[in-house]
């Protein structure tokens, strides 16, 4: 998470990728984190009940190494994954390779390699969109996006124990409530999820803290932890196109 929160504080940047420092550089801890995320699956419940997509065309921006583009696929027309970083494109294609209603293409989330109105939802979980300084990606997914259409943004939530104080002591300039003010501000409804990450053993848990945050911040996080699981608040913020005109 630090590469994303940097990437927030940075504002509108000249360049179109900001890199990530967790999957970028350890895409296989990556992965078990992933794995260890809403081991419930409380964060998809809020997402089909906030954006119901089956039978829809989704783009899920920053899809990584496409972790979560055959959840989407169980259901929905089709599915297109969008990743700016090489590597985790090809990944992301071997992973769903056999999946026919799913393709994987490289771009970067301010100019989407898509047509005009080709998407009923536009997802991005943990990816780019982070308040200030993501007006770019708002206004390509608002391009991408059929009248109706949904964008959902699914972002860790800085004002909720355990990772929020965590998130926000590795980046005290990160300003939660101002974040959330700008999603508001923007039209973005708010529904906050609470996740339970679980992990099979302490050293998985161990190693994906030490790729979230700085040494001293994770080693704080992992003393603080007993056993193999802790609670994480998300936000999930959701804005429709309009479908015609408002006078």
């Amino acid at each position: 998470m630090r590469g994303f929160v940097r990437a927030a504080l940075n504002a509108v940047r000249p360049v179109d990728v900001v890199p990530s420092p967790n999957i970028w550089h350890w895409p296989d801890i990556y992965e078990v984190e992933n794995r260890a995320q809403d081991v419930h699956g409380a964060i998809w419940a809020a997402l089909s009940e906030e954006c119901p997509f089956s039978d829809l065309d989704v783009v899920d921006i920053g899809c990584g190494d496409g972790f979560h583009l055959p959840i989407f696929a169980r259901t929905a027309k089709s599915v297109t994954g969008v990743e700016p970083h090489p590597p985790l494109v090809v990944r992301a294609k071997n992973r769903t390779a056999s999946l026919s209603n799913v393709r994987v293409i490289s771009g970067p989330a301010q100019r989407l390699p898509l047509d005009d109105a080709s998407a009923d939802l536009v997802h991005a979980r943990t990816a780019y969109f982070f308040g200030p300084g993501c007006e770019p990606g708002l206004r390509e997914a608002d391009r991408v996006l059929r009248p109706g259409g949904a964008l959902a943004i699914v972002d860790l939530d800085g004002a909720a124990s355990l990772y929020g104080p965590w998130l926000c002591a590795d980046e005290p300039r990160y300003d939660p409530a101002a974040v959330e003010k700008f999603f508001a501000d923007n039209g973005f409804s708010l529904t906050r999820v609470t996740a339970e990450w679980r992990f099979a053993s302490r050293a998985d848990l161990e190693s994906v803290l030490r790729i979230e945050f700085s040494e001293k911040v994770a080693e704080r996080a992992i003393a603080s932890v007993d056993g193999l699981s802790f609670p994480v608040g998300y936000r999930l913020h959701v804005r429709r196109k309009p479908k015609g005109l408002i006078v």
